[in-house]
């Protein structure tokens, strides 16, 4: 049973990715390349947006940081109310009932609070991390130990719980357990979860 619960924030706690699927496809176009909204949204899922990034620019035989600028430019303009994920208040709630904490380690900027706040969701977590703190992306471990160790958790009673094996594998890295949200059960998983559910409250058994 665990009660203190990291969390992921793109394609986790929030919807995301269609606004970042279209921003993505945009910044390609914009450079007069292609790449479909499907083939965006499953090296995202899969990977990162990092690896989109890289994989379209080397199919043209670009600078990897056009698209990241384009994609940058446009995105928080069409991110305007992302939705939260079926069930994601109930299970963040209910680990606070039993005395748990909620975490966030995102590598999103602070807007990251900004979507929670408007999803309802801000109050439920305890403290966060964004870009604003210059940590290794996952899956290093650097920022999840960072939290651990600021508040002294338990870490059998830790999970990160995200939707792509880095998540997991950052979880791992920090020696805490990995459960993997895999919605629309896309994801080639390689990173051995010690849980995987295709739904947000498929989790509640699990919290105590």
């Amino acid at each position: 049973m665990k009660r203190e619960f990291i969390w992921d924030f793109d394609g986790t706690l929030l919807n995301t990715y269609p606004a970042m699927v279209q921003a993505f496809v945009q910044a390609v176009a914009d450079l007069g390349g292609e790449v479909t909204p499907v083939e965006a949204y499953q090296i995202m899922r899969q990977q990162s947006v990092g690896v989109a990034e890289r994989t379209i620019a080397q199919r043209y035989g670009w600078d990897w940081h056009q698209i990241r600028t384009g994609y940058q430019k446009s995105e928080p303009k069409l991110q305007s109310q992302p939705q939260a994920f079926a069930g994601a208040a109930t299970v963040l709630a209910k680990i606070k009932a039993v005395g748990g904490h909620n975490y966030l380690m995102t590598h999103r900027n602070d807007d990251a609070l900004r979507y929670l706040a408007q999803a309802g969701l801000e109050p439920y977590f305890d403290d966060f991390v964004t870009a604003a703190q210059p940590f290794p992306r996952k899956p290093n471990p650097a920022a999840l130990n960072y939290l651990l160790t600021k508040h002294q958790v338990d870490r059998p009673r830790a999970v990160m719980v995200g939707d792509r094996n880095l998540d997991i594998d950052a979880g791992h890295n920090a020696q805490i357990a990995g459960f993997l949200f895999d919605y629309d059960q896309l994801v080639t998983v390689t990173s051995h979860p010690e849980v995987e559910v295709t739904s947000l409250t498929a989790l509640l058994p699990l919290i105590g």
